[in-house]
């Protein structure tokens, strides 16, 4: 679970953390704090203690917290940090953004995808995620693999899953977004290449379908397949599903952006 709550992380942050090889805890973390600015090291340093938290959650009250749950949970305590601690004169307060979602056509149903790589293992996650015009969670799907760390055309079967779920979900009008523009095009194009099987599959898979069609969108715009995709990365190789509920920490942090 710690390591899937790591992924979560900006890469600078797991850089930092995965190049350090001092044994003593407290030296570790004094070197953490040397290596990054103090609003990283701080974030470190409540990370630990949220890994530390749910694992005694689940050793002791038999309470098991999901990866994105103990990122939520992370966030919203540096917001709240963030908000009572008293502003320096002179200096603006930093924001972060949260993920905006684009709605589909009335009538169409929306699946965003996208893929993880691990940095340290062979080990690569695809997930998607599928909401109607409103933004209703429907459903979403997460596929761990190993033995494939090419970024694209992991991309390309993070598309494969997206249709996959939308066949759970006995969906006949969709869209696929991802925010990889060189596979949304290689789809369109019926291009071949390294991944040409899968983008084949794609697109007969597609035509399966009353309406398919494939969009890209930016990166802030996939926030929430992006997020799922990065907490499934160090977990249990196979297909993961949820049908009646998102997990926790997608779904309520996007706004509309008409």
């Amino acid at each position: 679970m710690a390591r899937c709550v790591w992924a979560l992380e900006d890469d600078h942050i797991l850089e930092a953390v995965c190049l350090s090889d001092e044994g003593d805890a407290k030296a570790w973390l004094s070197e953490i704090f040397r290596r990054l600015k103090h609003s990283d090291a701080v974030r470190v340093a409540v990370v630990l203690w949220a890994i530390w938290y749910s694992r005694r959650k689940a050793i002791h009250e038999r309470e098991f917290q999901s990866p994105l749950s103990t990122h939520s949970f992370v966030e919203r305590f540096l917001a709240d940090l963030g908000e009572e601690k008293p502003k320096e004169k002179g200096k603006k307060s930093v924001i972060r953004r949260t993920g905006t979602w684009l709605p589909p056509p009335d009538g169409m149903i929306k699946i965003n995808v996208d893929a993880a790589i691990s940095k340290n293992e062979c080990t690569a996650s695809v997930a998607a995620i599928a909401r109607d015009a409103s933004g209703c969670f429907l459903g979403a799907s997460a596929l761990i693999s190993k033995g494939i760390t090419d970024p694209e055309v992991m991309e390309a079967v993070a598309c494969r899953e997206g249709l996959s779920l939308a066949l759970d979900l006995q969906i006949t009008r969709l869209r696929l977004a991802s925010d990889n523009s060189s596979v949304v095009k290689n789809i369109r194009d019926g291009s071949k290449g390294v991944y040409g099987q899968v983008i084949e599959e794609v697109r007969a898979r597609m035509t399966s379908f009353d309406t398919a069609e494939i969009v890209h969108v930016r990166r802030e715009h996939n926030a929430d397949a992006h997020n799922i995709a990065r907490s499934a990365v160090y977990g249990d190789v196979g297909r993961h599903v949820w049908f009646l509920n998102p997990p926790f920490g997608v779904c309520n942090t996007y706004t509309f952006d008409n």
